[in-house]
């Protein structure tokens, strides 16, 4: 008898057939292109790294591999310079010896491997049109180097034992023509044909599962060579991936993918993870160096998925781009751009002018320059050239004027920088870039120029001025939260974490108390909890600093009593900024010298001046008029002049104390008018003082400020001390880094190396108390609304201000249970919008009425901010140890 599993057997192996030969279809069919610049294939194990990358794809994913290559490291430079005309001959036979010497290294024989195509280059150095230098043979020159590094290494890999084809690109991409395209644009600079039917399948017929070939070059329509321009490597690979429509095409570079700034200019700039196709081009566009801007338009249009990441560095996430990514509103990245060319045309008959437009922009036509900003107004159109793709010599430009001034004034302008901001909704968050404008108010800007698709804000102001100027704006747009930088799903790593590991800080205090705060919780919330040793740790590292002689601490930061004796204890003086703090510091330690208190304040009464002097202790002053209206008050005393240095600092608009629009300072213009009514009074001043703000994050600010009140006080004779401030910021945001206290030392030491005969006074607040203090909260509800969810708590912005007034952050976290986590707003029981302690905060999924709610670092102005708003209760208050 024959059973079934015989007689079917043959029909069982066809079907198997059938499915392997479709498998192998679909395999030889799927590609992932990978794309390596100049820097990862000039040495042995980068090549390594590629063939280990090339078989884990093959490996994992069952794909074929296609991996293009970009001439070695400077050798297309050296190319070009052959190109021009440029010491021929030498620098031909420095590039023979560079690949010889190459091969060496790989162990490859040169005259084996590279016995042609050395010969090819040598021939192109004593071609006949080597004279004229002709386009045609200028891109013969300059696609030798993708050439000789892609036969190399094709070589060294099968060297290896791994099974690496190697194809002419010239084969397979095809340069096409656009409509006005200058000669030089048509060979050195072209574009690709996209419509390859049916390329995918021609391609798969090659022998091998792994190919090889070359970025930059592709075929003329002449038969020739054509050249894809600078940074053209990136654009072949998105070519080919758009044709094979492959899975992704990565692109292998030595960093590890776009970051929200120039990592070498901005060290806290944050690694871009995902983001979308329109967003990368921008940002691409406008300044990041690590893709090409031509390389996305194709990948775009054929739905293939990119990514950039680090040949050295391959566990990094890198830069994912696709369609797919979230359009999470936000400034993904702020950039600069330096040769910016602005060319300004004025002309009152252009009001209405039908054509006038038209024929401005024929006479740049005519001159082969490709416009990138435009502003216009009733009689001025300005418009900027970027250099990296114009040619802006100064022959082009006085050709170009002297067209235009026929039928307008022309100015240009140059050089100049273009900063770019760039993210999804630009015009929605306006009113969150308020210190952006602000900065830039300093700056003589020449054109401001937002994008039509709500994708990009540029300030284009002189080169010069922007030196320096990107770190800080860098810092204002995470301030402010206009760069949602806690939104993992775009935004990884500092470029300081990945060059230098994650910062590491010592573990809050509180983390190892959770059982005490759950038992001084249960005694009532909202209540603030201080630990004291925190605030002496604090207290040290500040008055360990050899340049410091006196540290007054700010008590309006917090008055709580065991803090004052706690920082007294720890030899600080206290300043106060009312008669109400001055009176509690001497209720609280009515034995403290008089002299260890220095009052500040800000268009305080007469009477609080009086009991001041009364008291004993140092007065500070800040305007002429107290001593024009009460001369009787400060005559023959002995007071510190408060001056406005003519600009403040801080984390937020509302903590900066200098500048036109504080109202704290005497501004310098009438320095010497006070200085002259204090000698007529015989008043003497033997301090100097500058505070300029808050939450200042430029560890040489105070150095800057010493300097200067120390020139001031050469010419007034009797200072003694001058006051530099306080300010010091603490990390509130996970993302923040430590206050480089080490290199604030540094500064201030320097300085006062240099004016050792003044005493040097700070006067911190916020960097001794706020990171002791936890505010606890209870739980009144939880509550969804569309789609949003909301914790709410027993105290809000009547027990701390902060988030409210200043969209300040702090952390928050559920003492009573941990687990899955959720994403909520925590909330308070205030009848304001504004009652908001933090938006989109992770808390345990369950979170539930009467759980415990800490908010950290809430020492410094929480409780001395608290209100009895609503009628409801001021919170409690305890100090441990």
């Amino acid at each position: 008898m024959v059973s079934a599993a015989t007689t079917f057997h043959p029909i069982i192996t066809r079907h198997q057939n059938l499915i392997k030969g479709t498998v192998a279809v679909a395999e030889a069919n799927r590609w992932v292109v990978l794309k390596f610049g100049g820097t990862s294939v000039s040495r042995r194990n980068r090549w390594d790294t590629i063939g280990r990358l090339a078989g884990k794809r093959m490996a994992d994913e069952g794909v074929r591999v296609l991996v293009v290559v970009s001439a070695l490291s400077g050798v297309t430079n050296e190319l070009q310079a052959i190109a021009n005309g440029d010491d021929v001959d030498a620098r031909i036979a420095a590039l023979v010896e560079r690949h010889r010497a190459f091969c060496g290294e790989l162990d490859l024989d040169a005259d084996t491997v590279l016995g042609e195509r050395l010969a090819a280059l040598q021939a192109l150095g004593t071609d006949a049109r080597v004279v004229t230098r002709p386009l045609d043979w200028q891109a013969e020159v300059l696609a030798q180097g993708e050439l000789l590094s892609s036969t190399l290494g094709a070589a060294y890999l099968r060297s290896q034992g791994l099974d690496f084809g190697w194809c002419d690109a010239r084969d397979w991409l095809d340069a096409v023509s656009l409509p006005n395209a200058s000669a030089w644009s048509q060979r050195l600079s072209v574009n690709c044909r996209l419509d390859g039917d049916g390329f995918g399948e021609r391609f798969s017929t090659q022998p091998t599962r792994a190919l090889i070939t070359q970025g930059f070059i592709s075929r003329h329509g002449d038969g020739s060579t054509a050249i894809l321009g600078r940074g053209g490597s990136d654009t072949s690979a998105a070519y080919f991936g758009a044709l094979l429509k492959a899975q992704r095409v990565e692109i292998w570079t030595d960093v590890p993918g776009m970051f929200s700034a120039n990592p070498r200019d901005v060290p806290e700039a944050r690694l871009l993870t995902r983001l979308h196709y329109a967003e990368a081009q921008e940002i691409a566009t406008t300044g990041a160096k690590v893709l090409h801007p031509r390389s996305i338009a194709p990948c775009r249009d054929a739905g293939v998925p990119m990514a950039i990441l680090d040949t050295e560095r391959p566990e990094l996430p890198g830069t994912r781009i696709d369609a797919t990514a979230a359009t999470v509103p936000g400034v993904k990245a702020i950039s600069r751009r330096n040769g910016i060319v602005l060319v300004s045309m004025e002309s009152i008959g252009m009001w209405q002018q039908v054509g006038f437009l038209a024929d401005v922009f024929e006479r740049f036509k005519r001159h082969g320059l490709s416009i990138d900003l435009i502003g216009s107004s009733e009689t001025n159109v300005t418009v900027s050239l970027d250099p990296s793709e114009n040619l802006v010599t100064t022959n082009v430009l006085e050709a170009l004027s002297a067209d235009l001034a026929e039928i307008c004034r022309v100015k240009v302008i140059a050089p100049c920088a273009a900063i770019t901001l760039v993210g999804r909704g630009m015009r929605s968050l306006l009113h969150r870039l308020s210190d952006i404008w602000a900065t830039f108010g300093r700056q003589h800007v020449h054109l401001i120029s937002q994008s039509s698709n709500d994708l990009n804000l540029t300030f284009v102001i002189d080169e010069a001025d922007a030196e320096g100027l990107l770190p800080h704006l860098h810092a204002e747009l995470i301030r402010s939260r206009a760069m949602p930088v806690r939104d993992a799903t775009v935004f990884g790593p500092s470029w300081r974490e990945i060059a230098f590991g994650a910062p590491q800080r010592a573990p809050a205090w509180w983390r190892g108390r959770r059982e005490q705060l759950l038992s001084l919780a249960a005694q009532g919330t909202p209540r603030y909890v201080y630990d004291l040793a925190t605030v002496r740790d604090r207290a040290r590292s500040l008055s360990a600093t050899s340049a410091v002689d006196r540290c007054f601490y700010a008590i309006k930061a917090n008055p709580h009593p065991e803090i004052l004796r706690t920082l007294v204890g720890e030899g600080f003086g206290l300043e106060c900024v009312s008669q109400g703090e001055f009176d509690h510091v001497f209720a609280t330690l009515p034995h403290i010298t008089p002299s260890r208190v220095l009052f500040t304040p800000s268009f305080a009464p007469r009477r609080e001046y009086e009991a001041a002097f009364e008291r004993g202790i140092i007065v500070t002053l800040d305007n002429i008029e107290a001593l024009q209206r009460w001369p009787d008050v400060f005559r023959n005393r002995t007071i510190w002049l408060r001056i406005d240095l003519g600009h403040g600092e801080g984390h937020h608009e509302k903590v900066k104390t200098g500048g036109v629009a504080a109202k704290f300072g005497l501004p310098m213009t009438r320095f010497d008018a006070f200085v002259e009514e204090a000698r007529k009074l015989g008043i003497r001043i033997s301090g100097l003082h500058a505070h300029l703000g808050s939450g200042i994050e430029d560890p040489q600010h105070w150095r800057g400020v010493y300097a200067h009140l120390a020139g001031l006080a050469d010419g007034i004779g009797t200072i003694e001390t001058i006051d530099i401030g306080g300010g010091l910021p603490i990390p509130y945001t996970p993302e923040a880094p430590q206050f480089d206290l080490p290199l604030w030392r540094a500064g201030l030491e320097e300085i006062k190396a240099a004016y050792p005969r003044y005493g040097l006074v700070i006067e911190p607040g916020r960097y001794l108390v706020a990171e002791s203090g936890a505010l606890l909260l209870t739980t009144t509800q939880v509550v969804e609304k569309d789609g949003v969810r909301r914790v709410g708590c027993d105290g809000g912005m009547n027990a701390l201000m902060r988030p409210a007034m200043y969209e300040a952050y702090h952390g928050i976290f559920n003492l009573s249970r941990d687990g899955d986590t959720a994403v909520f707003d925590v909330v308070g029981p205030i009848c304001e919008s504004s009652d908001v302690i933090g938006r989109g905060r992770t808390l345990p999924a369950d979170t539930a009425e009467g759980d415990v709610i800490l908010v950290a670092d809430a020492g410094a102005y929480g409780m001395a901010m608290a209100n009895t708003y609503n009628l409801r209760a001021l919170p409690a208050e305890e100090a441990i140890e």
